[in-house]
């Protein structure tokens, strides 16, 4: 069977939601959708794998598929374990983070699908078969609310949906309690800082929200690779700590797990690298004191591969869901959110493909 790569082309996904408030600010404008690309990868058989790029600024990730990746990788060897890392080498000296390694990690995901579907089998069985099938999530209520009684609804409506776990992304100690509140004194939860304060700001606030039980603290400092000042405010307050989303690369992951920087290391399958990345992270966690907890606020194939990799690694970790209603839920059918968890079936590759009618549909551009 032929495992030449005869194409590859970027889809813009924009996914219009709703979560429960006014559109949030992203980048001084409301933001209304939820961005990525979709990465359709086809070999010279016919055979199609699908990936999924962060999607910040999605005319630059679609530029970048134009004009580098795809005339780089069409006519390789999908199959070839060298293939991305020599593609990562040659682009380096375009950076190595940002919309080149966003590309990069979105035709990871897709030839991981590949693989997987050319030999017929589920992708977890590529990552040493899967210790759990059934995937519990904890909701991640999207963005900050910033109103206490906004929280409070939300939350409420994340219970009742099933979750057992909520991610609060707030600032203040009055936003925790208003969370706790309604959960209830045992119930995991954690706050997303987003970066939010310095050192010298962090630990006010950080004790004053560990009153309320705390599963940990995501991202509190900026910048966000101070290592040691992230190890410093977990000694100093007590709070585990969580981050990863926006590491540079994957070497500045590993570092941050070898010295045990955080309590969970948050890769994301769409930003750092793909499953490739996910998978050298979760084996190198594996019996040590840091869990490989990936990010996953996306909905695609990034989603689905994230599902897989925790399906395989050693340590069982509630997934990331963006906690809001879409206007259209990618796999909806075939791999569904139902009371708090996924259950991932036997199908070969990600387990599911793009529906035609999302594919169809005014929230997907072919450029």
């Amino acid at each position: 069977m032929s495992t030449t790569i005869r194409s590859i082309d970027c889809l813009q996904l924009r996914l219009p939601f709703d979560h429960g408030a006014p559109a949030p600010l992203f980048a001084g404008r409301p933001r209304t959708t939820l961005d990525s690309g979709l990465v359709r990868v086809e070999l010279d058989n016919g055979l199609v794998g699908w990936g999924e790029s962060y999607g910040a600024e999605l005319d630059a990730l679609s530029a970048i598929f134009r004009g580098r990746v795809a005339p780089l990788a069409t006519g390789r060897d999908a199959a070839d374990p060298g293939l991305m890392a020599s593609l990562e080498r040659t682009l380096h000296n375009m950076g190595r983070s940002g919309p080149v390694l966003h590309a990069l990690s979105g035709l990871d995901i897709a030839i991981w699908d590949l693989r997987a579907k050319i030999a017929g089998v589920p992708l977890h069985d590529l990552l040493g078969g899967a210790r759990r099938t059934r995937l519990p999530a904890y909701a991640s209520l999207l963005q900050y609310y910033g109103d206490t009684a906004l929280v409070a609804r939300n939350v409420e409506r994340a219970l009742a949906a099933g979750f057992e776990q909520v991610k609060l992304h707030e600032k203040t100690p009055e936003a925790v309690a208003a969370a706790r509140g309604v959960m209830g004194p045992d119930m995991p939860l954690m706050v997303d800082a987003n970066c939010a304060w310095t050192v010298d700001q962090a630990d006010e606030v950080v004790a004053r929200m560990s009153a309320f039980g705390l599963h940990w603290i995501e991202e509190p400092l900026w910048p966000p690779e101070d290592f040691e000042a992230l190890r410093a405010l977990r000694v100093r307050t007590g709070v585990p700590t969580a981050a990863g989303e926006n590491a540079s690369s994957v070497h500045e992951l590993s570092v941050m797990a070898k010295a045990r920087a955080v309590d969970y290391l948050q890769p994301c399958a769409i930003k750092s690298g793909g499953v490739t990345t996910l998978l050298r992270l979760s084996r190198e966690c594996a019996g040590s004191a840091v869990h490989c907890a990936p990010q996953s606020a996306f909905f695609g194939p990034g989603l689905l591969a994230t599902l897989h990799v925790l399906a395989a690694q050693e340590d069982e970790v509630h997934v990331e869901r963006l906690f809001c209603d879409l206007g259209f839920t990618p796999y909806g059918d075939a791999v569904p959110c139902i009371d708090g968890a996924f259950q991932l079936t036997d199908r070969p590759g990600l387990g599911a493909d793009p529906e035609a009618a999302l594919l169809d549909s005014g929230f997907v551009r072919r450029i």
